[in-house]
């Protein structure tokens, strides 16, 4: 799964990498969280914008605001939560690293990796969303997808992030129904060599925690 991330990259910046016509202020963040508000590059009328959604994905149809923060690779089309988003509404999810938690022994506590692609360089989630609507409300919301984990995510969790590379962005965003095919294709591992991990401080599994220090290597062994 992926239930953290981080995103230290200016929104302006941000905007010229993904070729989107806005930018939303935020500041650099170290600890993303399910439930809040993250920036996400949609397709508007065949131009790229890069938005704010809610993170965790609530069907249109869904009776309460509940949401589902990933979607499995495997799964994506067969389940009614996701089915219509992947098929209309894909979208990109701009990150520069995220966390995975290793189980720990009897009576211990998860120790929390910090994953990074390229040396910290700025990357985008394959995600998909959605906009609900009750009385007088809309949440606009999105869902990460995950697929099997690298050689790295491998040593720490058995599930990963679908990653894209940038020259899939396109693709990704193409919601014409002759693209489905290809678009199941890109749902696939990110390539280990292009990726690294470290372990940092446990402070990060509370999502009340930010700065800089989350990210910061410990002193526990590597994977």
């Amino acid at each position: 799964m992926c239930g953290r991330y981080t995103l230290k990259t200016p929104a302006d910046e941000l905007a010229r990498k993904f070729g989107a016509r806005k930018a939303p202020q935020a500041s650099p963040r170290y600890n993303i969280a399910p439930s809040q508000e993250v920036l996400a590059v949609t397709n508007a009328d065949g131009e790229r914008e890069l938005t704010t959604l809610v993170w965790g994905l609530i069907p249109s149809w869904s009776r309460e605001p509940q949401g589902f923060i990933n979607a499995r690779a495997e799964t994506v089309l067969e389940k009614p939560s996701f089915r219509d988003s992947f098929k209309r509404r894909p979208c990109l999810i701009p990150a520069d690293g995220y966390f995975e938690w290793r189980k720990p022994g009897r009576g211990g506590v998860k120790q929390p990796y910090y994953f990074r692609v390229g040396g910290g360089r700025v990357f985008a989630f394959a995600g998909v969303w959605d906009e609900w609507r009750g009385e007088g409300v809309s949440i606009p919301s999105c869902a990460i997808i995950t697929t099997k984990p690298n050689e790295v995510a491998r040593a720490v969790h058995d599930r990963m992030p679908v990653i894209l590379g940038e020259e899939d962005y396109d693709l990704w965003l193409d919601a014409d129904p002759g693209k489905l095919e290809p678009r199941l294709g890109l749902l696939r591992p990110y390539p280990a060599a292009e990726m690294e991990c470290y372990p940092v401080s446990t402070l990060v599994n509370d999502p009340h925690h930010e700065g800089a220090r989350l990210i910061t290597p410990s002193q526990e062994p590597a994977a």
